[in-house]
C-alpha cells in the first residue's frame, strides 16, 4: 500500500465569497461546492486531508444581524466567541455535504467532519494591549464612546467612515481538540477544523477555559495545526494563482518557487502586504522551519496543477 499522505489545506474567503454581489447563503455554498471539487481531486490522488477555513465575512453578517435586531427587537447580541463557533457550524456543514455529495459522484468511499475547534491563545500576548482587528458595523462616534464605557469595547476611527470596535489578533498556541482531530485524520476522515483561525480561549489558573473577544489569524492556525500533526504539506488557497514580487504593479514578477531564506528576504523588502500575502508567507515559514516538507500558495481551481508542480508557488526548506 501507497505511503499516506498528508496535508493540511487552508482556504480562503474567496472560497465561498466570490464577490460583493455574490454574498447569500446559496451563493456560498455554490462557491464552497467548486472548492470542494478541486480538493477532492487532491483527495483522488492518495492524500489525506485537514481543511481549515476563514470566516471573516461571515462573523460580519452575524455582528451586523445582532446588532440590527438588539436596536429593533431588544433582541440579546452574540458575543465573538459564540459568532466563530456558529460559523464554524455552519461553513464545516457546508464543506463536508459538497464534499460528501463530491466523495459519492466520483464513487470514492470518503467522508468528512467537522471539528467545532478551541484555539488557546496567551492572555499576556500583546495582541491585546494593542487591538487592530475591526469587526462588525460602522458606528457614530456617540455610539461608539457609549459601547466603550458600557461594554468595555475598544474603538478607532476608521479612515473617515466611522467607528468600529476593534479587537486584538492574538498568535494561536495550542489547539484543545486535536487529539480529536487526529484520531478523525487516522480513521482516513476528511476533517474541517480551526475553522475562522479556531476559536480564542484563555486557559484560567484552576485549568479551565475562557472564551474571549479576538480575532486568530487563520493562515496562522492552519499552520499551527500542519505544524501539530506532523503534514507533509501545508497547502494555501487564496484569491492568486501565484505568489508575486511587486504585486499591483507595472513590473510585478511571479514565484514559482522559493526558499524560507528567499521568502524571508522578501518580506524585508516589503513585497508582501500586511492584510494578505504577509500572513500567509509567515505561516508558512512557521511550518517548514518547525521540520515541514513543503508548502503552496495558489487558487482553488489550481490545486491539482499545483501539486503536480505546473503553477502555484512552491516554498521549500533551505
Amino acid at each position: 500500500m501507497a505511503e499516506k499522505k498528508l496535508a493540511v489545506i487552508a482556504i480562503g474567503g474567496n472560497s465561498l465569497i466570490k464577490d460583493k454581489s455574490k454574498v447569500t447563503v446559496q451563493d456560498q455554498y455554490q462557491a464552497a461546492k467548486e472548492t470542494c471539487y478541486h480538493i477532492a481531486e487532491m483527495i483522488a490522488q492518495g492524500w489525506d486531508v485537514a481543511i481549515g477555513h476563514g470566516n471573516g465575512p461571515q462573523v460580519g453578517f452575524i455582528l451586523r444581524r445582532s446588532e440590527i435586531a438588539a436596536k429593533v427587537a431588544g433582541m440579546h447580541e452574540v458575543p465573538l466567541d459564540f459568532c466563530g463557533a456558529d460559523t464554524q457550524g455552519a461553513i464545516g456543514y457546508t464543506l463536508q455535504q459538497n464534499l460528501y455529495n463530491e466523495f459519492k459522484r466520483r464513487g470514492m468511499k470518503k467522508s468528512a467532519a467537522t471539528v467545532v475547534t478551541q484555539v488557546l491563545v496567551d492572555r499576556n500576548d500583546p495582541a491585546f494591549q494593542n487591538p487592530t482587528k475591526p469587526i462588525g458595523s460602522f458606528m457614530t462616534e456617540e455610539e461608539a464612546r457609549k459601547r466603550a464605557e458600557e461594554d468595555g469595547w475598544v474603538v478607532v476611527e476608521d479612515a473617515g467612515r466611522g467607528w468600529r470596535r476593534v479587537v486584538p489578533s492574538p498568535i494561536p498556541q495550542e489547539i484543545i481538540e486535536l487529539d480529536a482531530v487526529k484520531e478523525l485524520l487516522e480513521a482516513g476522515i476528511v476533517t474541517i477544523t480551526v475553522g475562522g483561525g479556531g476559536i480564542p480561549v484563555v486557559r484560567n489558573e484552576d485549568g479551565s477555559l475562557e472564551g474571549v473577544a479576538a480575532v486568530i489569524d487563520k493562515d496562522y492556525a492552519s499552520s499551527l495545526l500542519a505544524r501539530s500533526i506532523g503534514a507533509d504539506l501545508f497547502l494555501i488557497s487564496t484569491a492568486v494563482e501565484k505568489v508575486y514580487l511587486n504585486f499591483g504593479k507595472p513590473d510585478q514578477k511571479p514565484i514559482d518557487k522559493m526558499t524560507v531564506s528567499e521568502a524571508k528576504k522578501y518580506m524585508e523588502e516589503g513585497h508582501f502586504a500586511k492584510g494578505s500575502m504577509l500572513p500567509k508567507i509567515q505561516a508558512i515559514i512557521w511550518f517548514l522551519e518547525a521540520g515541514g516538507k513543503q508548502a503552496i500558495i495558489t487558487n482553488p481551481e489550481n490545486i491539482a496543477r499545483a501539486l503536480a508542480g505546473e503553477t502555484g508557488t512552491l516554498i521549500v526548506p533551505d
